[in-house]
């Protein structure tokens, strides 16, 4: 899913990170705070979140090495589980949501509320494996097509009306209902494997042929071909079932979502929005009384240092001191890799970038290295590629387009346009509001303008706006991320560059590429499919529709008393386990 760009990560001011789809990974990864690229990390996650709890999806698919090493649990201090203390309210920095409808989330920073207010089929649990939600169980037909899952007999709204396989059937029509679409493009990328779903989303049919209602409790769902990642995509939000009669109730549902997740929400407004638990989640209620997070208050470190906020993520104007062992802050700290892709994105329909020549000539112009251990502190890892260390799939050796500024100048001369001078004007969009300028846009602009001699204008636009735009292709050059959805180079290399994904916001085309891409999405050997992402990516790489920047890494401050805790790097439900032991 989509990731904002310049996030209090790296900056604390208001300047959302690049946006990134979502990632699923292990239990929770709390970041408070604007993530990186404006959500050029979700719907699988252009980098979604700004502030909030970063928990990724990663790590559920068996391509061969484990996706991810999940980090281990936060210390518990042997507290025995009857032990456990209930109640209290556990207080975090946020972001304000772009949306809380299940059906159109694609950013990280919606989908840190909508993973606890809702629920789906499945779900990733602390391993980053597909594991049981509201489906208690699911059979998988011998050609690999039909799912039948079998629904639980005691989930319930939180209303505490019973849900049915009906109400998972009206979800997943309404999400591929024109009008859903046309909105957003998560149903196409998430449930358009099911048979009959592209019929419904372009209006030629009500109902999706490949849905099955066999009784109450039981649903069967039919996809086009055997694909090893199509499990782990329903544990994105646009698969969640919503109830019919509270959508009825208008446009502003949301405002009082009945859910079925472990919290509900109690509050939201300019200041705040507040969770409280859901009773009656199958579950078992949560330990926490009510999770609050701020979204209009003071600096989060300040607020953490004055015991304001139980946790938070530290910004680059604070790592190092964070860092420093004399500091008692420091054992309070956890760093996690993220399974996310910071990058500079080029429409290969727009000029300048139009050329390949000058494409490769930006990426040539950009040292990656300086920008992840002088601009950024190190707090990031460069990126030579699009799949981030971790993932299934990832090439340590991958030649990209390294820094070269005579290569770059060279290239350029290559090119069409011969020199900077005659380039049209070049305007890099980020999303964010109140104008202030994290470092690595100002160096990014720096080294076009040393290196290439290319003047940058920078446009900053509020990140609901942002996504739409990018959705709509009205951007030539921007700033972005994505965070995993779920731990599969389909996830990335699929989603962001085949022709055909919605998500494709450069425009690219490659019919090698695409063909790879195809081919890896009903390989059922393991490796085949492994390399046949490689060879798509390395393709990619060259052909540049994006120059790769870095990969993230979360830097989070948690108080002693905060337990539960088992930080990861993709986004899933993670509150429901954290308790607090004052």
């Amino acid at each position: 899913m989509e990731q904002p760009e310049g996030s209090a990560q790296f900056d604390t001011q208001p300047f959302d990170s690049a946006p990134r789809r979502r990632p699923r990974q292990q239990p929770v990864l709390v970041v408070v705070g604007l993530l990186l690229v404006a959500c050029v990390l979700s719907l699988g996650c252009t980098i979604c979140g700004a502030t909030g709890l970063w928990a990724a999806r990663n790590g559920l698919l068996d391509l061969g090495p484990q996706a991810l090493s999940p980090t281990e649990p936060a210390d518990q201090r042997g507290t025995p589980p009857a032990a456990i203390a209930r109640g209290g309210e556990l207080r975090l920095y946020g972001d304000e949501p772009v949306t809380l409808d299940p059906a159109l989330v694609g950013d990280s920073s919606s989908s840190t509320y909508i993973e606890e207010i809702f629920s789906g089929l499945v779900t990733l649990d602390a391993d980053l494996r597909v594991a049981p939600d509201l489906a208690e169980r699911w059979d998988i037909s011998q050609d690999g097509r039909t799912y039948t899952f079998y629904l639980r007999s005691d989930a319930t709204f939180q209303d505490g009306r019973p849900i049915t396989a009906a109400d998972f059937k009206y979800s997943l029509e309404r999400a591929c209902s024109p009008e859903m679409v046309a909105q957003a493009q998560a149903a196409p990328t998430y449930l358009g494997d099911i048979e009959g779903a592209a019929a419904v989303m372009q209006g030629e049919a009500k109902e999706i042929s490949g849905l099955r209602v066999t009784d109450e409790h039981t649903l069967a769902l039919t996809i086009d071909a055997p694909k090893a990642y199509f499990l782990a995509k329903l544990t994105y939000p646009t698969a969640f079932v919503v109830d019919r009669h509270n959508v009825a109730q208008g446009a502003n549902w949301t405002d009082h979502p009945n859910g079925s997740g472990p919290f509900r929400l109690a509050q939201r407004d300019e200041q705040r929005i507040v969770l409280e638990r859901n009773e009656r989640f199958y579950g078992g209620a949560p330990k926490l009384q009510r999770v609050t997070f701020t979204i209009l208050g003071g600096h989060p470190m300040t607020m953490y240092e004055n015991d304001q906020l139980d946790m938070v993520e530290v910004g680059l104007y604070d790592v190092e001191r964070v860092l420093d062992p004399s500091n008692p802050l420091s054992s309070e700290l956890t760093v996690t890799d993220n399974l996310s892709f910071s990058y500079l994105g080029m429409d290969v329909h727009t000029p300048p970038f139009d050329d390949p020549k000058v494409r490769q000539a930006f990426a040539h112009a950009i040292d990656r290295k300086r920008l992840a251990d002088v601009v950024l502190k190190k707090m990031v890892t460069p990126a030579q590629g699009v799949l981030p260390p971790g993932m299934s799939g990832y090439q340590a050796g991958l030649q990209g387009l390294e820094f070269d500024p005579d290569l770059a100048l060279q290239r350029l001369r290559e090119s069409g346009y011969k020199d900077a001078a005659d380039l049209p004007e070049v305007v890099l969009h980020i999303s964010g509001s109140g104008g202030t300028m994290p470092p690595m846009v100002d160096a990014i602009t720096a080294m076009l303008r040393t290196n290439l001699g290319v003047e940058v204008t920078v446009e900053q636009t509020p990140v609901a706006v942002f996504f739409r735009d990018l959705e709509e292709h009205r951007y030539g050059f921007f700033l972005t991320g994505w965070i995993a959805d779920y731990p599969d180079p389909q996830n990335f290399v699929d989603i962001l560059f085949h022709s055909n994904s919605g998500h494709n916001y450069a425009r690219y085309r490659n019919k090698q590429v695409d063909d790879l891409l195809e081919q890896a999405r009903v390989e059922q050997d393991q490796e085949q499919r492994r390399q046949l992402y490689q060879q798509a990516e390395a393709s990619i790489v060259q052909d540049a529709p994006c120059v790769p920047l870095w990969h993230d890494r979360s830097y989070s401050l948690a108080k002693p008393y905060v337990k539960g805790l088992v930080y990861s790097a993709a986004i899933r439900p993670w509150l429901k386990d954290v308790y607090l032991e004052r």
